[in-house]
């Protein structure tokens, strides 16, 4: 499905980071492969957040870069594939996002979905998988944080919140983050909100969260606070300062 001069399905960043941090960005691009034509989705509607994280990527990059954090990008939009879906799940290839349609997802058929999970999905958490055995083989402690953003207004409705803390059956580090992001009086930070994790729902903390006993939490911050780099900069900043700050409780 990849043409050979099109990206791979993820990036690195600081391979070779030093700390505990091991970060993901699960829908840090909106790019389509030539060959999907799009997905019948305009330019314009694939600007918008049905189809990538806006500024998730780039706040994950300059906190990777404040906490000397291992950082793992995927390159492909969610919409090809959703990487934080189980495959196979309804909302793995979404035929209807919000209130667009996308085309391109509305016939595929089991042998296309499948292309698309082992070109872009598998090779995604292949790699975090190999990453994590290789930290466990070395035993290096990993705390995991999960990047994402969400739309500020969803079906007409205003979101309150500034930035989310997610989890699902381990809290510890929400908990412990909650009461540090919240001394300022001036955010409003969701607890699970204004998503939460769940195993029908979300791969990434579920699999390798929950499963492998990883300290871990899933980050959403609010898309019109981080479109610029001075938002990117500033969440970044807060986040390194508010993430080693709670992690001092488990060391």
């Amino acid at each position: 499905m990849l043409a050979p001069d099109e990206p791979a399905a993820f990036q690195v960043e600081r391979e070779q980071g030093r700390s505990p941090f091991l970060l993901t960005c699960d829908h840090a691009s909106a790019r389509v492969p030539r060959r999907l034509n799009s997905l019948g989705v305009s330019a314009q509607d694939l600007r918008r957040h049905i189809a990538w994280d806006i500024g998730a990527a780039a706040v994950a990059t300059r906190l990777a870069t404040r906490l000397d954090a291992f950082l793992i990008l995927q390159n492909w939009s969610r919409l090809v594939i959703d990487c934080n879906r189980p495959p196979g799940s309804p909302q793995s290839i979404v035929p209807l996002s919000e209130a667009t349609r996308i085309p391109g997802n509305e016939s595929i058929s089991p042998d296309e979905a499948l292309a698309r999970e082992m070109e872009i999905f598998r090779p995604y958490h292949d790699r975090i998988a190999a990453e994590l055995d290789q930290r466990q083989a070395q035993e290096r402690p990993t705390i995991l944080i999960s990047m994402h953003s969400f739309t500020p207004i969803l079906h007409g409705r205003a979101r309150p919140w500034h930035a989310g803390l997610l989890y699902n059956r381990d809290p510890r580090l929400a908990e412990a983050l909650l009461p540090i992001l919240r001394a300022d009086a001036d955010l409003v930070v969701g607890d699970n909100e204004p998503y939460a994790v769940s195993d029908s729902t979300d791969y990434t903390i579920p699999v390798y969260g929950e499963r492998r006993g990883l300290l871990h939490v899933g980050i959403e911050l609010r898309q019109d606070l981080i479109a610029d780099e001075a938002g990117q900069n500033q969440w970044s900043e807060r986040l390194a300062q508010a993430l080693l700050t709670a992690c001092e409780r488990f060391a």
